[in-house]
């Protein structure tokens, strides 16, 4: 059985990537404790279902999802075995979040070419589903477990992605998305499929220095052509991409302000479709875990 997300939940680097394993647990045990209903986190390659062992270790009742699993950077036989005794020893609350990142990152840390990752992604589904894999590369046996399709999540920004996302698992995570996406993302997954979207969020109620801490954000991003794609898709042009981000694109993609205004973009997420929103708090130092807006935010978020 799939784990329930809840409505408002957080994704974090930090819980991932904190040097101090001790503070990544009390971190995680707070967060459950504040209220909020899901804890996500990344991966960029390295022990992952180890980092979510961890936190599992360190909270009760709360899901942990990976935000996601890269495949390019992890056997999926080897991902179906962990993940088998991670639910014999925490029961349904891990979610199983699977991507196919980005051509930059993976090549640069594979030394190998990003192709097909549409394709990729349904052979690692089939191995997944203990199905012989498509490429003798991908896995030189099936997977002795099999992953349930409703126990697995897909990072989805096009079409083709949410279609797989409906099809062969039990959640889409959208990650970089105004709420338009979100209402896309509805249409093309019906009803039966939980959408998850990542939402950045900033407290800086000063306008203009709150906008530039954010456009620093979304700078990044634009690099990367899958993003940039979809948010061509959402009607956004070649301008809006330019030194860091016109302020439409920025003020689209991460909500800031106070703690309402946050809320109210969290809230025009579940208007148009969204089951679950994660908040990521962006604009401290880094891998700084992010307690205090945490706090601040979790009286408005928690209760929506």
């Amino acid at each position: 059985m799939a784990p329930d997300l809840g409505s408002v939940g957080i994704w974090s680097r930090e819980l991932r990537y904190h040097p101090d394993a001790g503070a990544r647990a009390a971190a995680a045990a707070e967060i459950e404790d504040l209220g909020y209903s899901a804890i996500f986190i990344p991966d960029a390659g390295g022990d992952v279902l180890g980092a979510v062992e961890h936190l599992l270790a360190a909270t009760r009742q709360i899901p942990i999802a990976t935000g996601v699993l890269n495949i390019w950077m992890h056997e999926a036989a080897e991902v179906a075995r962990g993940r088998a005794d991670l639910v014999t020893r925490f029961g349904s609350r891990f979610l199983l979040g699977l991507g196919s990142s980005h051509a930059p990152l993976v090549e640069s840390a594979m030394r190998g070419p990003y192709t097909r990752p549409y394709s990729r992604m349904v052979e690692y589904l089939d191995a997944l589903d203990a199905a012989p894999p498509a490429s003798p590369s991908l896995s030189p046996r099936p997977s002795p477990f099999t992953v349930p399709a409703r126990e697995r999540m897909l990072a989805a920004l096009g079409p083709r992605m949410l279609e797989l996302a409906r099809d062969r698992a039990g959640a889409a995570h959208p990650y970089l998305v105004p709420p338009a996406h979100t209402a896309l993302a509805r249409e093309t997954l019906g009803p039966g499929t939980v959408l998850a979207p990542e939402q950045a969020v900033l407290l800086d109620s000063e306008p203009l220095r709150g906008r530039e801490r954010a456009r620093a954000f979304v700078s990044d991003y634009l690099a990367l052509p899958n993003y940039v794609r979809n948010l061509r898709r959402l009607g956004f042009a070649e301008d809006d991409f330019r030194r860091g981000g016109s302020d439409r694109l920025v003020d689209a993609l991460v909500a800031r302000g106070d703690e309402e205004a946050v809320a109210r973009r969290v809230r025009e997420h579940h208007d148009a479709g969204a089951d679950h929103v994660c908040i990521y708090v962006i604009g401290g130092a880094a891998e700084t875990l992010q307690l205090g807006a945490w706090r601040r935010l979790a009286p408005a978020l928690t209760s929506l």
